[in-house]
């Protein structure tokens, strides 16, 4: 009798489960079946804009690659006309690139002005990752330094000349020709001396810096680090200082 009482104690409350689940599904269920359509709709959108994404910076990444061949294989002329196609596309990261490539071909063919348009443009756009940005800083700086003033160059490269930064060697030395250029010997010479004095300053940046030295007719401070030998004659163009 226990058993039998269970049982349809069981299937009474089975019943009104299923009563309850109805009510609320008649109530409830085509907002249920509008939010699961929803959820579906908003992963299956997020998963296709990754797709564009990936798709956008594989062809991004091919055609500025075929810039560089265009380059390499001197020609000039058509890698520019890549260039700015590319840097006028959506992908960010592959346009700030492009720009930053533009911009050093331009230098080349002194063509300053559109050069130090781009360089600015770089530098500017907070979009770009902050190396990159920094990067075009330090190029627009190499660029006018023969040029443009102490105090330009100053505001130029302003942040990149201090301790800890990774550009400070390349931002010292602009700053220091560019204080030698007019006539400052004085700040010429403590720019030479903060790139000499620094442990981590690169060994081309310490053998110029030695040399602007020795025609300021300075003399390294007692104790410190002596410039490293001057590395054997190369054609790599990254012992030069950027254009």
């Amino acid at each position: 009798m226990a058993d039998q009482d269970d049982s349809l104690l069981r299937e009474v409350d089975e019943e009104l489960r299923r009563e309850r689940m109805e009510r609320l599904w008649k109530r409830y269920g085509n907002l249920f079946v509008a939010l699961s359509f929803g959820v579906v709709a908003a992963v299956a959108g997020y998963k296709g804009w990754q797709y564009y994404q990936r798709q956008q910076a594989e062809t991004a990444g091919q055609a500025y690659i075929a810039a560089l061949d265009m380059i390499r294989a001197n020609k000039t002329d058509e890698a520019i006309k890549a260039l700015e196609k590319l840097s006028a596309g959506s992908h960010a990261a592959a346009a700030g690139l492009a720009k930053l490539r533009l911009a050093a071909l331009l230098a080349n063919k002194d063509e300053t002005e559109r050069a130090a348009t781009l360089y600015r443009a770089i530098a500017e756009d907070t979009a770009l990752e902050l190396p990159l940005r920094n990067a075009a800083r330090i190029r627009h700086g190499w660029l006018l330094a023969d040029t443009a003033s102490l105090d330009e160059l100053k505001k130029i490269l302003a942040g990149l000349d201090v301790d800890g930064n990774p550009w400070r060697a390349a931002a010292r030395e602009i700053l220091a020709l560019a204080a030698l250029r007019a006539g400052d010997s004085k700040t010429a010479l403590a720019y030479v001396r903060q790139i000499i004095d620094d442990a981590e300053t690169p060994v081309e940046a310490r053998n110029r810096a030695t040399v602007l030295l020795a025609q300021l007719g300075g003399a390294a401070q007692p104790g410190a680090q002596r410039p490293a030998p001057a590395p054997p004659a190369s054609d790599n163009a990254a012992s030069k200082p950027a254009p």
